[in-house]
């Protein structure tokens, strides 16, 4: 069963957070970083993309980011921008997007759990970009931003939810820059809190990484170092957890996460279709925007016109938790078969686009000349992902985009 527990968070002051809540920081480069913290000295952006305080082309990685990050982090801390609370709490975060709101419970997950299996993965992740992470945890001491989580919603931790939204204000409610809603509210009844942990314990068997599968590795492989430096170690210190906001399955809606190709491997347009049509019905759907509306339904936008393409029979296994996927039909049928592109996360002839850019983009970028042909996929379910993380299989990258993203800097954990 899922470990999940409260903690002393360390949050804004309520007249601040708009100034020190910031996206995560692997959503944006550092000039966009340096832009959105333009005229807020108290941004969080300043500790968890610290170059944008140093000589412009640094090395983001150098010893004299962490120690900028670890200086600008005290700093925050010494004026009052960021305040510890005086006990262990969980605390609620929803998001308002679009006029639906998800609510997640802000707790600590478990070091441990992450490497026993109870926390499910659903995608491989990158050393390098674990260590990032890794070093400026060590070098703050906390958990600076959250990680996403979902579980099986549990109809009385629901309850609980809908009874504090109700009945208590928030802490924290805002609409950031991104037209996004934030809500915020701290649990300080004593008992709520209990109960929360226990359900967990008790009805929760596993967690799922949603978003943010590199900070959890990092996270949890800086609670086992922490373990192995520590000869009185004893599984209750605060290093061996870390923040995650946990939200219900069934509240959480994944979004399209698209493809655009630079070319056409040497075909030229009528050959490029025709070999698509061996393996996809296909239709000409003019020049509007056509957006796929179902499973193993896809929008093709190539010179000027967008295409319906509907796999045909034997090209999926509907009882395959991982050849069911539209990306796997999509990467095996044309990117690898007809476009010679066999690995995504080394070929430099494809991008990937998140669909809250909207097929605009995919228009864009193709009219441009920038690309040859985009493709538009029907998003992956959260019953597709909880299924392949329980089979202990992998999705192909760029498969997942959730929105909105957690904001940073509503409450940060520190590891003592």
């Amino acid at each position: 069963m899922a470990i999940v527990k409260p903690f002393k968070g360390l949050r804004p002051p309520k007249d601040l957070v708009e100034k020190v809540s910031c996206l995560p920081y692997d959503v944006m480069n550092s000039a966009e970083a340096a832009q959105m913290a333009e005229g807020k000295k108290e941004s969080l952006l300043h500790v968890t993309r610290a170059e944008i305080d140093l000589p412009q082309g640094v090395d983001l990685h150098s010893e004299v980011v962490y120690n900028k990050a670890v200086e600008n982090f005290k700093k925050m801390q010494a004026n009052g921008w960021l305040v510890q609370d005086d006990k262990p709490k969980f605390y609620i975060y929803a998001q308002t997007m679009d006029g639906r709101t998800q609510y997640g419970i802000v707790g600590c997950a478990s070091s441990e759990d992450y490497f026993n299996g109870v926390i499910k993965k659903h995608e491989l992740t990158r050393i390098e970009k674990e260590e990032d992470r890794m070093v400026l945890t060590r070098y703050t001491n906390a958990n600076i931003e959250p990680v996403f989580f979902s579980y099986k919603a549990v109809p009385e931790i629901d309850a609980i939810v809908e009874n504090i939204v109700k009945n208590q204000a928030p802490e924290y409610d805002f609409v950031a820059e991104d037209g996004f809603g934030h809500h915020f509210w701290v649990i300080n009844d004593d008992a709520t809190n209990q109960r929360i942990e226990e359900l967990f314990a008790t009805k929760v068997p596993y967690t799922y990484v949603a978003d943010g599968h590199h900070r959890t590795a990092a996270a949890s492989r800086i609670g086992l170092e922490r373990k192995g430096q520590n000869p009185n170690h004893t599984g209750k210190e605060e290093y061996n957890f870390f923040m995650a906001v946990h939200f219900p399955d069934n509240q959480l809606k994944i979004i399209d996460y698209n493809r655009v190709v630079k070319d056409l491997n040497g075909l030229n347009k009528d050959e490029f279709i025709n070999k698509i049509a061996q393996k996809f019905d296909i239709q000409d759907m003019g020049t509007d925007i056509f957006k796929p509306s179902r499973l193993h339904e896809f929008s093709m936008y190539l010179d000027g016109h967008w295409y319906k393409m509907n796999a045909k029979e034997g090209t999926y296994n509907n009882n395959d938790p991982l050849e069911i996927l539209d990306v796997n039909v999509l990467s095996k049928h044309v990117l690898d078969q007809i476009l010679g592109i066999a690995d995504l996360r080394t070929s430099n002839r494809i991008d990937f686009v998140g669909g809250i850019r909207g097929l605009g983009e995919l228009k864009r970028r193709v009219d441009s000349g920038e690309m040859a042909v985009a493709f538009a996929l029907y998003p992956v379910s959260m019953s597709q992902l909880i299924n392949i993380a329980d089979s202990g299989n992998i999705m192909p990258p760029k498969t997942t985009w959730f929105e909105p993203k957690l904001r940073s800097g509503l409450a940060i954990h520190v590891l003592d």
